[in-house]
């Protein structure tokens, strides 16, 4: 048994993708799906490019194919992947297309945000307030800070101060 295990490629068990673990255990196209940013299809026209197996598990890749993966990762458009698939589609503030990974999607999202309140739009003005901003109800849901509503301490406590 040992000798057809030897013949085996050894399986890493974490590879480093992107400033990602990622188990190297995982088929190598729901392993790209765990770096922040990478969808399922993204993550398929990565494999095109890259030229590898979608069979192939993420402990298999070389670190040539880690090299390749982010290079791709990096510049999707050099390597002939659709625009529609990246994730920041007509930037607001330069206008191109991009697709942003892991920290960078936290910053765009932060800076969006500043942005809006900034222009003292709608959503900006919500955001500021600490409010809901894509029109749910806070009515009865989103309640944060002091309750609201009567609680049976405060009741007896206040029918013993009237006595």
């Amino acid at each position: 048994m040992r000798s057809s295990m030897s013949s085996e490629k050894e399986l890493k068990a974490i590879v480093r993708i992107a400033g990602t673990d990622c188990d190297g255990n995982r088929k190598l196209q729901y392993g790209l799906c765990k770096i922040r940013g990478v969808s399922s299809s993204f993550s398929n026209a990565v494999m095109k490019a890259a030229n590898l197996l979608p069979e192939m598990k993420v402990g298999e890749l070389t670190d040539e194919d880690v090299g390749k993966i982010e290079k791709i990762l990096r510049n999707p458009q050099d390597y002939r992947i659709p625009t529609w698939l990246a994730n920041r589609q007509r930037d607001p503030v330069s206008g191109e297309t991009n697709q942003l990974i892991g920290s960078e999607i936290d910053m765009a999202v932060r800076s969006d945000i500043e942005r809006m309140k900034r222009l003292g739009s709608w959503k900006g003005v919500r955001h500021s307030l600490g409010l809901k901003v894509r029109g749910q109800r806070t009515r009865t849901t989103g309640r944060t800070g002091k309750t609201i509503g009567v609680t049976k301490k405060a009741l007896a406590a206040k029918m013993r101060e009237k006595k």
